[in-house]
């Protein structure tokens, strides 16, 4: 599997070849750019001599171009003899050695090498400054006075670059790095991986996902293989019996009378009934489970349910009863099933009441729901336990027999059942002793 190191490394290269791209880009447009701007000069109102400006505060100061000449003699900043004032009908003022006709007054022919660069003053054009080709040392002051502001300001905007790839290696590259690295750890099937909660609020919702799904998914695995050997350990049991009973009629250690065989049929019977809770169970986990779901009186579910366990309630002294009834209990549900989940909860109470306990049903309609309890005066259950109680293979006693103790599937099999048809089911104990299980729609 790749190291956390290797992906972080193949991020900062991919974020650098992004940096790379968008500085080669500059590099080239950058040129292009100023010679664009220099060809132009003429009419880049941006690009501003220091003559330009002095000569327009002239004019403003003045109002006219009246004694400019020594004005201008005492301007050092620029090489005179290589340009010249207009007025704004192209008339020479000022003729530093370009003009064909060094005459003042007499119109200036524009030459095609010429910088012509307009002067303003209040908003109105009134003259115009011609500078013609300067020698190599002038033209590098001018390209020092374009290039400098600019090589500066991309020196700034190339540091601002710097600290803004720091930042997004610190609050992006490896934040990612970690969700992809432990991406791959679970794939790998180390689902106890996690990671830290960090970044912008995007990732940091990302990391909470992946968390939440990795959790899940250990949780799942260790739901799987527990379901796996509960089943291996509760296969085990009757088919050890059926074996010893089996091998012992065949080694003539038990006689092949009704007895032993009726053993074994039993633990066979107990083996189909338990194959038959798995299939249920995982049909109804799966909502592959068919329902015939109609309108059935509750109420006449509960009596029915309580007649059949009668007779074993009467052998254990138990009181079975039907309480409590108010409203109208008609319901749409599946009336085998949920007559099966019913069954289940009452023979669990019968089975762990104690001889002249009380088990009994409530139900209750009410404008929001409906709602069925099962009670018991038993001893009911620790409270670290009741969040287990709808598990598979879970039981109260964990070393009851398997013929006291059932099959161990009934609770979660009534779970699912009742899930599956648009309702819950919880329990609690009573203040007074013994457990509620209670079923609403």
């Amino acid at each position: 599997m790749t190291s956390i190191h290797q992906i972080r490394l193949r991020l900062l290269s991919l974020l650098g070849r992004t940096f790379i791209g968008v500085l080669l880009l500059l590099l080239i447009l950058f040129p292009l750019v100023t010679a664009f701007v220099l060809t132009n000069y003429s009419e880049t109102a941006s690009v501003r001599l220091p003559l330009i400006g002095y000569l327009e505060g002239y004019y403003q100061g003045h109002g006219s171009w009246d004694g400019v000449e020594t004005a201008f003699l005492t301007y050092d900043s620029f090489p005179a003899e290589f340009t010249l004032l207009l007025d704004r009908d192209d008339r020479i003022l000022l003729d530093g050695g370009l003009a064909a006709v060094s005459t003042a007054g007499s119109r200036y022919e524009p030459d095609l090498t010429d910088l012509r660069f307009p002067l303003v003053a209040d908003g109105k054009m009134v003259g115009t400054l011609v500078i013609d080709s300067l020698p190599l040392e002038w033209r590098g002051r001018l390209a020092g006075g374009f290039l400098f502001p600019v090589a500066g300001i991309s020196l700034s905007l190339g540091l601002f670059m710097v600290a803004l790839a720091y930042m997004l290696i610190r609050r992006f590259v490896n934040p990612l790095a970690d969700v992809i690295y432990a991406a791959r750890a679970v794939a790998d099937g180390k689902l106890n991986t996690r990671i830290a909660v960090s970044g912008p609020q995007d990732l940091r919702g990302l990391s909470d996902s992946f968390n939440e799904m990795a959790s899940a998914l250990e949780r799942s695995d260790r739901e799987r293989r527990d379901m796996l050997a509960d089943v291996a350990h509760e296969l085990r049991t009757p088919l050890s019996v059926i074996r010893g009973r089996l091998e012992g009629i065949v080694d003539g250690i038990y006689s092949a009378d009704g007895g032993q065989v009726s053993l074994a049929l039993a633990q066979t019977y107990l083996l189909e009934r338990l194959v038959d809770d798995l299939r249920l169970l995982t049909l109804a986990e799966g909502r592959q489970l068919l329902f015939d779901k109609r309108q059935v009186d509750l109420g006449q579910l509960v009596e029915r349910t309580l007649e059949v366990f009668s007779a074993e309630a009467r052998e254990k002294d138990i009181a079975l009863a039907f309480t409590e009834r108010s409203g109208d209990l008609t319901l749409s549900v599946d009336p085998q099933r949920f007559e099966q989940v019913l069954g289940n909860l009452v023979g669990n109470a019968i089975r762990y009441v104690p001889e002249g306990g009380r088990v009994w049903v409530t139900a209750h309609d009410s404008a929001d729901n409906l709602t069925l309890t099962v009670n018991d005066n038993g001893p009911g259950l620790p409270s670290e336990d009741l969040p287990f109680i709808f598990d598979r293979f879970w039981r109260k006693d964990k070393s009851r027999a398997r013929v006291s103790g059932g099959t161990g599937l009934g609770l979660a099999i009534a779970k699912q059942l009742i899930e599956a048809q648009g309702g819950s089911i919880s329990a609690r104990n009573l203040p007074e002793g013994g457990l509620q299980v209670t079923i609403e729609f």
